[in-house]
C-alpha cells in the first residue's frame, strides 16, 4: 500500500515539474524545431532533473530536437569520474565529458576563506560556451530553478546595488549563445524530492561545500525562513520579476522622468496614490495565525 502510494506522489511531482518546465519553455520559446540542446550536468539534483524532465519532454514532445549531456570535470580531488559516463551510458543519452582543471586556479587565485563560487563559475561557463561551439549546440540548459532565481536577485540587491536576478533565457556576452533555464518556474524543495524519488547519483561539490558563511547560502536561509512562516511569499515575489513597473521605480536610464510631463489626460504609468491599493491574501496567508511580524506592523 505504502509502495502504491509513493509511486503515485512520484508520477503526481513529475508531472508537476514536466507541467511546468513545458510553461517555461513555452512562455521564453526555450526550445524550438530542430535545435541542438547542450544540457549541462554537474551531478547535482538539480541538473539531473532537468536531464530526465527534458529526456521526458523529448519524447512526448509535438516539435523534434536532440540533447546531449556535457559534463565539466573541474578535477576536484576525489572526484567520482565514473558516476556519470555510467549514469548517461545506462539511459543511452549522448554525452561528453570535458576535463579542465580548474579546481588548481582557483584555489591558486582565491586565498583560503574566501569565497570561490564567481570564479569557479566564470571559468566553467567559458569552457562550457567553447563545447556549445564545437557541438554545434543552439542551446544551452541550465539547472537553476525559481529559489535560484530569487536569491540571485536579492544577493544583487543586498550587495550588488543592482535590480537583477537570472532571467530564463538570455544571450551570451559575446553574442555567440542561448542560455536556457527550462527549470525557472520549479520549487528546489520539489526539485529535491523528485531527485530522492529518481535515485539520480548525486554528485556533491567539494570546493565549495565547506564554505558555511556564504552570502547566497545567508539568502537561502532567509527565504527558507519566509518560506515556512509566510507561505505563499515567495511565490509572490517571483511573481514580481513578470510584473515590473519602471515608471515606479529610479532608474533615468530605463525610464524617461527627465522628459516627463503632464498629460492632461489618464496615464497609464502615472502614480495611484491617491487610490486605494489593496493586496488579496492568499489562501494560506488567511489560514496563517497572525505572527509578531504581522502584530508589529499593525501597531
Amino acid at each position: 500500500m505504502m509502495q502504491k502510494k509513493t509511486l503515485y506522489n512520484a508520477n503526481k511531482l513529475q508531472k508537476r515539474i514536466r507541467r511546468l518546465v513545458g510553461t517555461a519553455i513555452a512562455d521564453f520559446n526555450m526550445i524550438e524545431a530542430g535545435d541542438r540542446v547542450m544540457v549541462c550536468l554537474s551531478g547535482g539534483k538539480d541538473s539531473y532533473a532537468l536531464l530526465d524532465i527534458l529526456r521526458n519532454l523529448q519524447a512526448h514532445a509535438p516539435l523534434d530536437f536532440e540533447l546531449i549531456a556535457v559534463n565539466l570535470d573541474q578535477k576536484q580531488p576525489g572526484f567520482p569520474e565514473e558516476v556519470l559516463p555510467t549514469y548517461l551510458s545506462k539511459i543511452g543519452m549522448p554525452f561528453r565529458i570535458i576535463e579542465q582543471d580548474t579546481y588548481s586556479v582557483v584555489k591558486r587565485v582565491i586565498a583560503d576563506g574566501k569565497t570561490t563560487c564567481s570564479l569557479c563559475s566564470r571559468l566553467r561557463r567559458g569552457v562550457l560556451y567553447r563545447v556549445a561551439s564545437e557541438l554545434g549546440a543552439t542551446k544551452i540548459a541550465l539547472g537553476h530553478h525559481r529559489d535560484d532565481i530569487l536569491e540571485t536577485l536579492f544577493l544583487n540587491m543586498f550587495y550588488g546595488g543592482k535590480l537583477k536576478a537570472m532571467p530564463p533565457k538570455l544571450i551570451s556576452d559575446d553574442g555567440k549563445h542561448i542560455v536556457i533555464r527550462p527549470l525557472a518556474y520549479c520549487k528546489e524543495k520539489d526539485l529535491e524530492t523528485y531527485a530522492g524519488l529518481a535515485d539520480f547519483p548525486i554528485i556533491p561539490c567539494n570546493l565549495c561545500g565547506s564554505q558555511k558563511n556564504l552570502q547566497r547560502q545567508v539568502i537561502k536561509e532567509m527565504m527558507q525562513h519566509w518560506d515556512k512562516k509566510f507561505p505563499g511569499r515567495l511565490e509572490t515575489m517571483f511573481r514580481s520579476l513578470q510584473n515590473i513597473q519602471l515608471s515606479h521605480l529610479a532608474d533615468t536610464s530605463r525610464y524617461d522622468f527627465v522628459n516627463l510631463k503632464p498629460q492632461g489626460q489618464p496615464f497609464k504609468d502615472g502614480d495611484t496614490a491617491f487610490d486605494e491599493e489593496t493586496f488579496e491574501p492568499t489562501i494560506e496567508e488567511m489560514l496563517t495565525p497572525a505572527t509578531e511580524e504581522t502584530e508589529s506592523l499593525s501597531g
